[in-house]
């Protein structure tokens, strides 16, 4: 389940044992009973945030994860690193409103629990569902990739998740539509160095590149030539990129695939290469881009 775009996983399931902690624990003495909203200032979603210690592990985490995913951090107060992952993962958590839970454990006051996640180094962070650990990293992670993550985590636990709204994309799609290609680029690039192969923004980086390709072309001439010119394949790429922009995709694919038919060489790849990078703007679930996908490898083959 690990996005390896975020770290190897270092779990094994299988791996940490937990049984000695479904031990019967020393029950805590019961918090006075609350009522009435929330204290005035506590975070919307503070409730997902919970404090472990052996006392409260088997409530908290392995029996609430029977029913919501619960994300185990291990820090410990006084270290740089786990100073600053804490307040990530706590925020993340207060936006998830309850769909999965902070678990915080001190590895200072609470060694044993530590030892049992065979917890080497903080920060570390594992996820457990349905009473067992499905998955873990070490170390800091930047948010978007940490994002990721805490989303496979909730799909593994059963939870239905709405694909969360990037505000990168949201800025790079702004730049693209106002034609600033130059911002619109770099924008999207900013997110491939962070989040590598993130599908959207390779169909925007692609998209960019359509962008410039066809700056300044008269599209009625340029589909006239290339009618005049069916060998020419600077004339057919050309061609093909107005049809996309056209909303002409499927005949922009048919007309690419008729050029690698006829082409050899360098001129045959340049037109593959071509016909892949506008697969790549329409993204790989388009049935246009599945069809033709076929067609290419008969093409080739």
């Amino acid at each position: 389940m690990s996005d390896p775009r975020i770290t190897s996983s270092i779990f094994t399931r299988g791996a940490v044992d937990l049984s000695a902690l479904r031990s019967p624990a020393p029950s805590p003495t019961p918090a006075p009973a609350q009522s009435g909203p929330p204290a005035a200032g506590a975070p919307a979603g503070a409730h997902a945030v919970v404090d472990v210690t052996e006392a409260n592990i088997q409530a908290e985490v392995l029996e609430r994860s029977l029913a919501t995913p619960v994300v185990v951090f291990f820090g410990a107060a006084g270290y740089p690193e786990s100073d600053q992952f804490a307040p990530v993962l706590e925020r993340l958590a207060a936006e998830g409103a309850g769909t999965w839970v902070l678990a915080r454990v001190d590895v200072q006051t609470n060694p044993r629990i530590a030892q049992m996640f065979r917890v080497q180094g903080i920060p570390m962070v594992y996820a457990v569902v349905g009473g067992q650990p499905v998955d873990a990293f070490s170390g800091v992670v930047p948010e978007p990739q940490l994002r990721q993550w805490i989303q496979a985590v909730l799909k593994a636990g059963g939870v239905e998740v709405a694909a969360p709204e990037d505000p990168r994309l949201d800025e790079a799609d702004d730049a693209l539509m106002s034609g600033d290609l130059d911002a619109a680029e770099q924008a999207y690039r900013k997110i491939l160095a962070e989040t590598p192969a993130d599908a959207a923004a390779e169909a925007g980086l692609a998209q960019v590149g359509l962008a410039r390709r066809v700056a300044g072309t008269d599209p009625r001439a340029a589909l006239d030539a290339a009618a005049a010119a069916p060998d020419d394949v600077d004339a057919q790429l050309l061609a093909a990129d107005i049809e996309v922009l056209s909303g002409l995709a499927e005949q922009a694919y048919q007309r690419l695939v008729g050029l690698v038919r006829r082409t050899a060489g360098e001129d045959r790849e340049k037109a593959r290469q071509h016909l892949v990078g506008l697969f790549t703007i329409a993204g790989p679930e388009d049935p246009a881009v599945a069809s033709a996908r076929r067609a290419l490898a008969s093409a080739l083959f």
